[in-house]
Order: C-alpha cells, then structure tokens, then sequence
C-alpha cells in the first residue's frame, strides 16, 4: 500500500530498506517482523526530524501493534511467502535473508554499506541502542503515539501526522510542504 503524503517527492528504495533489515536483524535481541519495523520507525522520525526525509522513504501504516514500514513489510512477507512484489527484489531479498518461525529474520549476509549513509547509521544505531532490547509490548507502546492515533487501523499514517511528533514539527512541516523554495 502506497500513501499520498503532502508533496513527499520520493519513491521507495526496496534495495534500502533490505539493507536496514539486514544491518537491524543481528544488532537486536528478538529480530522480529514486529522489532526490525519499530527499530524503522524510530530511526526514521529521528532522520525525518534532523534530515528532512525518511531513510529509505516507506510509508507507515498504524496496525494493531503499532507503526509498521509498508513497503519494508511487503518485503518481509514476500520472504515468508505470502505476499508478492516485483522480481528483482524478490530474488535480492530471498538471497539477502530468511524467515523463520513465521517472523524472525536470520540475515544470509551482512549489510551492504554502500546504501546506508552515515546519517542513515547514526539514526539506525541510536535506534537500536535506546529500544532494541525492550519488549514487543513496550515497543507497541511506545509506537501507538499520536501520528499512530491519527490513522485508522492499517490505513497510511500521513507524514505530516509524523513529523507533528517531533520537537520542529513546525519548521519540518514548512520544509515538507515546500522543500525547493
């Protein structure tokens, strides 16, 4: 599922997004569907809130248990075998990593460094280092916020709804609206 979010100008790096799976998956206790998407969100309303942009532009959706990655999740599902997406990132990430037990991702590989920058590491590491160890129902918690409370369940979170959570959501939201002045 795709959202219409403001004049966000940017298209989904499925080829990103496998990477972060792959850089999250080992660095967390419970390398679950369910914590690698909460380990997405946190790092990208931090990157959101310091770099104007999501790290791998996915969409949200507000699911039962929290904020969930929509392009990232298709991903994982593809790889669990009930969901389908485009071939090519069928086949990189099928070599990239498995499913087991319905949702814990074992990596077949280590990250590829090239499609994570360095602003991408930092929020991603300081993501996993303050809620990586936490438990599914803290990290449902903690992602039922309000941009969460603004959806109705799995329907898109905007991201106007995300970036009025965080401390220059006034600035943020004026650089969305219109980020080539």
């Amino acid at each position: 599922m795709r959202c219409q979010n403001m004049n966000y100008p940017y298209d989904f790096e499925a080829k990103t997004a496998i990477e972060i799976i792959l850089y999250i998956a080992p660095k967390v206790a419970q390398p679950t569907f369910h914590t690698i998407s909460k380990m997405m969100y946190f790092a990208d309303k931090a990157h959101l809130e310091k770099y104007g942009r999501f790290i791998c532009h996915d969409n949200y959706l507000a699911m039962k248990h929290g904020t969930v990655p929509s392009g990232t999740y298709q991903i994982l599902k593809m790889v669990r075998g009930d969901s389908f997406i485009p071939l090519s990132t069928t086949d990189q990430a099928s070599n990239a990593f498995t499913v087991e037990d319905k949702s814990v991702v074992k990596a077949r590989r280590p990250a590829n460094f090239d499609y994570l920058s360095q602003s991408v590491l930092e929020c991603l590491d300081n993501a996993i280092t303050q809620y990586g160890h936490l438990s599914f129902r803290e990290l449902t918690e903690l992602s039922h916020d309000t941009a969460w409370e603004s959806a109705d369940e799995n329907d898109c979170i905007e991201i106007e709804q995300i970036a009025a959570t965080l401390a220059n959501s006034e600035d943020l939201l004026e650089y969305l609206s219109n980020p080539h002045p």
